[in-house]
């Protein structure tokens, strides 16, 4: 459902993180919209998992993703403020946190929706997307 990708040199993309999500699940996409509503910094970029994109940063660069539990604690981390909170969950162990995100992850669709396709982000989101 989403990842948290580093900075990534050896890449063409703009410096800093990457957040890779499943552009068709709508939990995802609100995720998205609540992040853009909430990021200070304005330098966390976007890429959908159905991208050609995120593909190549999971195939070329597996060591520098965070998936699951660890990619959303990267977003609290990134957001920082009270956000930053959230991360208290880091001292439940990472196989405990992962099941319960799978668990979630497979109820997603039913309970949020799906997408036939990625939505448009705004001509004024447009710049923080990537493909």
């Amino acid at each position: 459902m989403t990842a948290l990708a580093g900075q990534l040199p050896s890449l063409t993309m703009p410096d800093g993180p990457v957040l890779l999500y499943d552009g068709l699940c709508g939990f995802c996409d609100g995720t998205v919209q609540f992040i853009l509503r909430h990021d200070r910094r304005k330098t966390l970029r976007f890429a959908t998992l159905q991208g050609d994109f995120a593909r190549g940063v999971i195939a070329r660069h597996p060591e520098r993703v965070y998936v699951r539990s660890e990619g959303a604690l990267g977003v609290a981390r990134y957001l920082g403020g009270a956000w930053h909170l959230a991360r208290a969950t880091a001292i439940v162990p990472r196989f405990l946190r992962d099941l319960a995100y799978n668990a979630f992850a497979r109820i997603r669709y039913r309970v949020f929706g799906r997408y036939d396709s990625c939505p448009i982000p705004t001509a004024e989101q447009r710049a923080r997307f990537i493909d």
